[in-house]
This record gives C-alpha cells, sequence and structure tokens, in this order.
C-alpha cells in the first residue's frame, strides 16, 4: 500500500507517522512518500520520521520528494494537510478581521474566508493530479476550511473524505472522564466542519445509552473549562458545542482577548521553530511532547482509521467524517458537506441518520452552509463582489460595513495568491 503526505515537511508530520507506525496492523503502509516545496524542512521532517519507524520496527519505505506528480503516482490513497501562505499568511488571517471588530482566525470569520480562497484552486489542481496519476485513489482532507474544500472536491468529482480532530479529541476526552474505553464512546455528533455539537455520548455503539445528561451533572465545570464557556450555557444547551462555536457565542469577548494578546499564528510559529530544532536532532526517534501542543492531537489515529477503512482495512465501520449532507439534515442541500457520523468503507463515507436538529442549531448551520457556497463561488471565480457577498453573509460578519472593509483588506493582504486580483 502507498500513501503519499501532500505537506510532509509541516510540523504535524511526526504525529501522523507516529500513528503510522503504531498502528501497522491497522494500516499496513509499505511505501509513505512525503511531498513539500521546502526541502529545509522536509529533510528534517523525513529524517525524523524514518528514525520512528525504525523505533517502532516499521519496515515501511519512507521517500522524501518535491516531485507532486512522482509523490502521487500510484498512491492508494493521498492525504492532504498544506497550508498555503504558510504561518505568515496564518498571521494575517488571525489580525486585519480585528481592525472591524471581527473575530481574526484562520478557519471562520474573515481569516477562514481568506484562507479558502487561497487554498481551494491549489488544492483542486493537486486533486486533477491525482486523478491523472489513479483515478481510483481516494483523497482524505485535513486541510482548513476542511468543510468548504471537502465540498470542492466533492464537486468536482473526486473521491474525497474531509476529516478533522475535534470528535475524537472530544471522544478521549469524555472516555477519560466516564472511565471507560474511547472504542466504547460514540458521539451524536452533529453540524458542520468546525460548527458541531455533542448532541448524545453513547457507550457501546451508535445505539446505545445516552450518557450526555451524566456526563454534564458530573463532570460539566471540566468540560465547560475546557471550551471556555460557562458551565450555565452547557446546561440550558443540554449538549456540548465544539469550541469553535465560542467564536459565535462570545463574538465580542474573544475579540477583546485576541486583541490584548499575541496571536495563535505567533505563537505556533515559535512552537514551529522549536521543532525544526528537535527534528534536526539524529538521536531523536520519537515525537517529542512539545508536538502536542502544537494542535492535531490524535489526529493520526483519526487518519489511520479512515484511510484503513477507505481501502479495505481493518478501519472502523463508524467514523465522523467531513462528507455530501444526501438528505441527512433535510434543512440543507443535498451537495451541503457536513460533520457527522457516517460509516465508511470502500465505496465511501454514508452518513448516518441523524435525529432532529433543534432549531437553535439548524439555524446557524443552515446560515453557514449558505455563506460556505458563496465562498466556494468566490474561490473558484473570483471577484470582489463574490468575497463580498461571502463576507456579508457570514454571521461573524454580517454588516454591509464591516464587509467593504473587510474585502479591501482580504485582497490586500492575498493579492500574491489570488489570480483575479
Amino acid at each position: 500500500m502507498k500513501l503519499t503526505v501532500v505537506g510532509g515537511g509541516s510540523t504535524y508530520t511526526p504525529e501522523l507517522i507516529d500513528g503510522f507506525a503504531r498502528l501497522r496492523d491497522t494500516l499496513p503502509v509499505r511505501e509513505l512518500v512525503l511531498v513539500d516545496p521546502a526541502a529545509d524542512r522536509l529533510d528534517l521532517v523525513g529524517g525524523l520520521a524514518r528514525r520512528i519507524f525504525a523505533r517502532q520496527g516499521h519496515d515501511g519505505r519512507i521517500v522524501t520528494t518535491s516531485d507532486l506528480d512522482a509523490a502521487v503516482d500510484g498512491a492508494d490513497a493521498v492525504l492532504l494537510q498544506l497550508r498555503v501562505g504558510g504561518q505568515a499568511a496564518r498571521q494575517q488571517d488571525e489580525t486585519w478581521p480585528l481592525e472591524c471588530g471581527c473575530v481574526g482566525q484562520e478557519t471562520t470569520g474573515a481569516g477562514g474566508l481568506a484562507k479558502a480562497l487561497r487554498t481551494v484552486p491549489v488544492v483542486l489542481d493537486i486533486a486533477e493530479r491525482v486523478r491523472r496519476a489513479n483515478p481510483d485513489a481516494w483523497i482524505i482532507d485535513f486541510t482548513n476550511p476542511v468543510g468548504i474544500v471537502t465540498r470542492a472536491l466533492l464537486r468536482a468529482g473526486h473521491r474525497a473524505v474531509g476529516l478533522c480532530n475535534v470528535a475524537i479529541g472530544l471522544q478521549r476526552k469524555f472516555a477519560g472522564l466516564l472511565g471507560v474505553a474511547p472504542a466504547d464512546v460514540h458521539l451524536d455528533h452533529v453540524g458542520l466542519n468546525h460548527l458541531t455539537w455533542e448532541t448524545a455520548v453513547r457507550l457501546g455503539g451508535p445505539e446505545g445509552a445516552d450518557v450526555l445528561p451524566r456526563l454534564l451533572a458530573e463532570h460539566g465545570d471540566a468540560v465547560a473549562a475546557d471550551l471556555r464557556l460557562p458551565r450555565p450555557l452547557l446546561d440550558r444547551l443540554g449538549a456540548v458545542p465544539s469550541y469553535y462555536l465560542r467564536y459565535y457565542y462570545a463574538h465580542d469577548e474573544v475579540v477583546g482577548e485576541l486583541r490584548t494578546k499575541p496571536s495563535r499564528a505567533a505563537e505556533v510559529a515559535e512552537m514551529e521553530r522549536q521543532l525544526l530544532r528537535m527534528y534536526g536532532d539524529p538521536a531523536l526517534d520519537e515525537k517529542p511532547a512539545l508536538l502536542a501542543e502544537r494542535g492535531g492531537a490524535y489526529y493520526s489515529e483519526a487518519a489511520v482509521d479512515l484511510a484503513a477503512a477507505l481501502l479495505g482495512g481493518a478501519g472502523s465501520p463508524y467514523q465522523v467524517v467531513n462528507t455530501s449532507n444526501r438528505g441527512t439534515l433535510p434543512f440543507l442541500p443535498d451537495d451541503a458537506v457536513i460533520e457527522v457520523p457516517a460509516t465508511v468503507g470502500g465505496k465511501g463515507a454514508a452518513p448516518l441518520p441523524v435525529a432532529d436538529v433543534d432549531p437553535l442549531y439548524a439555524g446557524l448551520m443552515a446560515n453557514v452552509t449558505a455563506y460556505e457556497d458563496l465562498a466556494l463561488d468566490a474561490a473558484l471565480r473570483g471577484g470582489r463582489d463574490r468575497v463580498f457577498r461571502a463576507l456579508l453573509a457570514h454571521p461573524l460578519v454580517g454588516q454591509y460595513g464591516y464587509a467593504e472593509q473587510l474585502t479591501d483588506l482580504l485582497v490586500a493582504h492575498n493579492r500574491e495568491h489570488l489570480a483575479w486580483a
């Protein structure tokens, strides 16, 4: 089995390598190709990747290259984890929206739109090259904003599934609080990428008993602290929102915080400098503890599970993924990309039935889905007016004055990445 990681020079990659090494019985990778245009980073990450494989007794071959076409040739699955513009672009995404009093964040709001505009054309070009190399290859997308990127891939007819680590992170968190194995926890996880709620926590499988009321009663303070949301809000919702909902439920509070502290991008950039120094140490043969602070916890387990299921291996048949709605949520278009539990196999992901969704959540999902449709249109066809329309539709912007200013700022900060600008 050959797997290719596009963006293989990312500091995230050793997390993924560690998962491939530990879970080789689930996903028997014989050749793993890391492809990245940044040769210096790729050399460091590739060296550590080989040492991790060796330490854990994995005899698979690890190849590093900057040649995308050679990297995807014959690949059974291609994992996308790229960042167009690097951390410098992320720094901009997180700062210029604050000039208008709007959240600065790399996956939602105006910053998330900027990332989508930079990313979608690049991802679609990569996907076409994958299709030419092997039309049966699966594309697994980690690249944010996952919902919009996955929708672009599916609309273009690619064999693609999107993946995020929010659900698996909450599964692990809840399992620890409840004192059970993670595999025993099944989430009624519903929404869009980075806009999700856990409406039930079931033990034993999709039909198991819902222990969410018990979880909130016994551990609500700990869950609320992790989300940085008030405990009474969780009690009133009777659900656990993802931490990204804080941008909506506490928007002005978050803006105030972001204006008075270093950006997450700045923190990550410094962390990456430290990690790359560590990766260059020839004695290092395991992922360093610092990597856990980088983000992406458990994403290696989720990636292995998804790739194994898609490729006919031992992956779990039930996984939370990003895939086409296809009537699952009747208030959204069929081609909307939703994040829900699904059955996963060689034919792809099929969403499991979802209980009626509270209007409190359904309304916001519908609003953000409309924004994502407009954002994808702007990413595919370009134009200042399309950018404005997407921003005006976003619930974190919503006012025409802000949308006008943010459109100007977005174009000014991203001109080198926008072919039409």
